[in-house]
Formats: C-alpha cells, sequence, structure tokens
C-alpha cells in the first residue's frame, strides 16, 4: 500500500482524482521546509509544488520512491540526492500552452500602450478635466512591425512565437537547439538583445541560466525595449534590473516572478512604482484550465510509475 503525500495542496485550486490504486492519501494546506520530514515519514510518494526537498530531508526517508512535482521548474528538489537513493522524480510538461503566453502578451501590450499611466490618469480625474476628447500624455507603440526576441525555443517559446507572428512581429530566437522554422531567425544571444523590440524569457533556472541578463545584456538592449520574464526570477539579476528600469536604459519590463517567492520586502523589484513596470505574483500559469490540465497530469504522473511505465521523469 502506497502512502501519498501532498505537501502543498493549496497551491493547486483544482480538483484532483485520487490515483487508480490503493494509497493511503494526506495533503497539507502548505509545508514549510522544518515540516518536510515529519510530514513524509513512511510516504512512498511525495506531491510538491514549491516546498523544497533537500538532501538532508531525503537522507530521513528511507520509504520514499517518488517525488510527483506539481509543475514544470524542479529547482526545489535535490536531484542528485533523489538518483542517489533511486527515487524516481517527474514533473508537469507543457500544461500552460495556453495560460502562459497570453500572460506574456498582457504584459506586453499594457507596457507598450502605457496602460497603467493611462488607468492612472482617469482614476485621477484628469480625463474630466481634459480640454479635449481624449489624453495622449503618454507614448503608445503598436507591437506589428517590431521584433519579439525569444530566450529558450521550447513549447512556450515556440507558442509565444507563433502568437507574436499572428501579431504581426518578425521573432527571432536564441536556443541551444537548432531552429528551423518559416520566419523566425536564430541569432547569437547579444545580437538577440541588440536587435529585439521586446524579449521574452523561456528557460529552467540552473546554474548555467542565473542571471543570464545582468548589467552588461541589459546594456546591449535598445532603450526602448521591453523585457518580459514569466520563466523564473533568477534568470535576471533584479538589482541591475531595476537599476535599468530606473535609469530609462530599457524601455520597461514585466515580470512574473523573482527570485525569491513569496519575496522579502527588500526585493529591489518589489518597490518599483514605476509606469514602465508590471510585476504580478506568479500567475502566468494559474488559469483554470491550466491548473486543471496540471492536476490531472500529476496524476497521471503517480498513475504510470506505479505501473511501471514511468513518464516526465526529470534528471
Amino acid at each position: 500500500m502506497h502512502k501519498i503525500v501532498f505537501l502543498d495542496r493549496d497551491s493547486l485550486l483544482a480538483k484532483v482524482r485520487r490515483p487508480a490504486f490503493g494509497h493511503d492519501w494526506q495533503d497539507f494546506a502548505s509545508t514549510a521546509p522544518d515540516q518536510v520530514v515529519e510530514r513524509l515519514q513512511g510516504a512512498t510518494v511525495a506531491i510538491t509544488n514549491k516546498v523544497p526537498l533537500r538532501a538532508e530531508a531525503l537522507e530521513q526517508l528511507p520509504d520514499l520512491r517518488m517525488v510527483a512535482v506539481a509543475a514544470t521548474g524542479t529547482d526545489n528538489v535535490d536531484l542528485a540526492a533523489c538518483r542517489a537513493r533511486g527515487i524516481a522524480v517527474a514533473n508537469i510538461r507543457d500544461y500552460s500552452g495556453v495560460s502562459v503566453p497570453e500572460h506574456c502578451f498582457t504584459l506586453m501590450l499594457a507596457l507598450r500602450r502605457n496602460l497603467r499611466a493611462y488607468v492612472a490618469d482617469v482614476e485621477a480625474g484628469r480625463w474630466e478635466r481634459s480640454n479635449r476628447f481624449c489624453l495622449l500624455d503618454h507614448p503608445i507603440g503598436d507591437l506589428a512591425g517590431s521584433r519579439l526576441g525569444i530566450v529558450g525555443y521550447g513549447a512556450l517559446g515556440r507558442r509565444v512565437a507563433q502568437i507574436g507572428q499572428a501579431f504581426g512581429m518578425t521573432v527571432a530566437t536564441s536556443s541551444r537547439s537548432k531552429v528551423e522554422e518559416p520566419g523566425v531567425v536564430q541569432l547569437e544571444l547579444d545580437e538577440l538583445l541588440a536587435t529585439s523590440d521586446v524579449l521574452s524569457l523561456h528557460l529552467p533556472l540552473n546554474e548555467a541560466t542565473r542571471h543570464l541578463i545582468g548589467a552588461r545584456e541589459l546594456g546591449l538592449m535598445k532603450p526602448t525595449a521591453l523585457l518580459i520574464n514569466t520563466a523564473r526570477g533568477g534568470l535576471v539579476d533584479e538589482e541591475a534590473l531595476a537599476t535599468a528600469l530606473m535609469q530609462r536604459t530599457i524601455g520597461g519590463a514585466g515580470f512574473d516572478v523573482l527570485s525569491k517567492e513569496p519575496p522579502s520586502q527588500d526585493n529591489p523589484l518589489l518597490g518599483l512604482r514605476l509606469p514602465n513596470f508590471i510585476l504580478t505574483p506568479h500567475v502566468a500559469w494559474a488559469s483554470a484550465g491550466a491548473m486543471q490540465t496540471l492536476a490531472d497530469m500529476l496524476v497521471d504522473n503517480i498513475e504510470a510509475w506505479e505501473a511501471g511505465r514511468p513518464t516526465n521523469l526529470v534528471g
């Protein structure tokens, strides 16, 4: 009989069916790092979205045989320690192919059309006091005719490219794998940074990608360019970005992720109150449809592993 423990059930606002094999199920709304070992005692399957599973905890869990990650990113799981202990790790893939790209374009459009500034004007009563039918105090740009640069050309990057083309944007990418798609130009990162009007990040976070975009890279971008990050906060040096936004080194940025979540009050991006910066609280993935797809795939992964046909294994 398997014991399955979901460590942070409240992170997934969807119906989670129970696996179709004999098991005991226990879930917790949330779990602090110092509660992990106690709550996973006797568990054969651990489900985590963002709760860390580090080597020191795994060493104290001799019964654990599988970690089912309720997300795509696995940087909260010590994959090397899992491999050493024969623990299978499976993640969720391609579940947010609509939700995340739509959020990317929500950020792009809001920034390019100065939506925050115009809403603030209306709320402040400036339109009512205007001597003409409209306010034109902030520049408005179009996406059509501009270059969309995509860093990382997996499923999400590809979908963002398709939507960008539908908006009339030209698309270029920097990717480790060769890209051969009509209308998509593959460039080295520095050239992509220098020539893109909008740059959208779609990479996992690892030691090779941490702070991929820092002060040097921001300095290569056009002063009118937008930086969009719905992937991982650690991809960008947040201090450098805050400086670039305040000094108008780049045109603006739309972020859905930060390097630490929930953020601490001293995060340099959290306190910014600029019309050229939009920060949302890691919700790009979280449409109702995407979350239900994730929940279904989560249990699919557990059932496939228990049946001896594991899917979506990581590491």
